[in-house]
């Protein structure tokens, strides 16, 4: 683009992106951002020059694109231009947090990964622009964003200021479902190089975490003449490893984290799959994530695990978290096969995950206690998904428990634990030449 352009791509089912370069002003007011025209611009076609985009990546979506606040993009002559307040030399990145943030697959497929596309080779030069602002989503992500922009964000709708740029990139780009094709990035970045940046983003807090952990430590190591020692709360809900943790020694174990659910889609036997991982030869982990948990804390452990294992849903987005080349298991309730695959499973194996799909038999779904043998519920869920969403939604999501089949699951992990073992063999042969 030349200088005083304003032009939008609209070719993308995923979403719109607009593009406004040369004295461009944020009027926050009447929501718009205004390219100033130059003195030789045509003041007749500068009255009438304007663009108009929801900054969402879920064009396709109707209903949650109508809740998303629209922002224009027009010309105006340089005598009906707002005044400067704040002067820019970087360019923004204009975007919004509504739609189904609050839900981490969203935040990160539909925000952070995005962002992540559009904004990653400005090289932090950039200022992020947020419609429908939120105090959390900074918190929470606080971390990421630091590490794509150096300047604080700007809250569209509470800074009245004039906040005036080089340029204007409205909107994000989206390649599909968790994932950054190098194809079409600036710079050829891949879904590997966002999980470099998720390690440089989270490495100091973790470091500092860790600190304070060796300090308790040793506080706790003075007190140790105490007849009974004291526990120390963790940040996750982690319960302890099963019993069965004899041999070999646990640094020589495979960590495998479970990452638990409550409400829909739990494990019902889940302390006995525990209790077999740790027979299989795996040093286990549950992990319960809440809302409040902060999320470097479930990065830490599962950046440090081996091995993951979790029920469809929008908590497998963690993958995200994992070194490439570790093992991913997500258990795939009966009518989530699709969802499964594509969402998280596909992604997963992008990223250099070991991908292992454990599709339930009927008579491992509490819909079997439900519903009789030979219900279309039990042996057809693709066709009664057919009926819609809020159909599978109702019956798969909402009001489905899995019990595994111990058996039937060991193979899983057996063939996960061998993987693991024999990758570690492998760089221990590597490093010894």
């Amino acid at each position: 683009m030349g200088n005083d352009s304003l032009c939008c791509d609209r070719t993308s089912t995923r979403a719109d992106i607009c593009f406004a370069r040369g004295d461009v002003r944020m009027h926050s007011a009447s929501a718009s951002f205004q390219l100033v025209s130059s003195s030789s611009g045509n003041a007749t076609a500068a009255a009438v020059e304007e663009e108009r985009i929801r900054p969402y990546t879920r064009k396709w979506e109707a209903n949650v694109m109508a809740t998303i606040d629209e922002v224009r993009l027009r010309r105006v002559p340089a005598g009906g231009a707002a005044r400067c307040d704040v002067v820019h030399d970087v360019p923004a990145v204009v975007f919004s947090t509504g739609g189904y943030t609050g839900n981490v697959y969203h935040e990160f497929n539909d925000g952070i990964l995005p962002l992540f596309v559009t904004s990653n080779h400005l090289r932090r030069r950039v200022v992020f622009v947020i419609l429908e602002y939120h105090d959390w989503w900074m918190t929470k992500y606080g971390d990421v964003v630091s590490r794509l922009s150096a300047f604080p964000p700007i809250d569209f709708t509470a800074d009245r200021r004039v906040h005036c740029f080089p340029e204007v990139i409205a909107g994000l780009r989206i390649h599909g479902e968790l994932t950054v094709d190098p194809e079409k990035t600036p710079e050829g970045k891949s879904i590997r190089h966002f999980r470099t940046l998720l390690d440089d983003a989270y490495r100091g807090r973790i470091q500092y975490l860790e600190r304070l952990e060796r300090r308790a430590a040793r506080s706790r190591k003075r007190r140790a003449a105490a007849a009974k020692p004291t526990t120390t709360s963790i940040a996750l809900p982690i319960m302890a490893p099963p019993a069965k943790q004899a041999s070999p020694s646990p640094p020589d174990r495979p960590r495998l984290v479970i990452v638990s659910r409550t409400g829909s889609r739990v494990i019902e036997n889940e302390a006995d799959v525990a209790a077999l991982a740790a027979d299989v030869g795996f040093d286990v982990r549950v992990v319960r994530p809440e809302r409040t948990t902060e999320l470097c804390k479930i990065y830490r452990e599962l950046n440090a695990s081996d091995a993951m294992v979790g029920v469809h849903g929008a908590a497998m987005t963690h993958f995200l978290f994992m070194r490439p080349g570790k093992v991913f298991v997500q258990v795939v309730p009966l009518g989530t096969d699709w969802a499964a695959g594509a969402y998280y499973g596909e992604p997963a194996a992008r990223l250099g995950l070991r991908y292992v799909g454990y599709k339930i038999l009927p008579e491992e779904s509490s819909l079997s206690r439900e519903y009789p043998t030979g219900d279309p519920v039990l042996t057809d869920p693709a066709g009664v998904g057919k009926r819609g969403w809020d159909v599978t939604k109702k019956v798969y999501l909402d009001r489905q428990n899995v019990r595994l089949d111990l058996p039937r699951f060991r193979e899983v992990l057996v063939g996960a634990h061998r993987h693991l073992v024999a990758g570690k063999r492998r760089r221990r042969q590597r490093e010894s030449q």
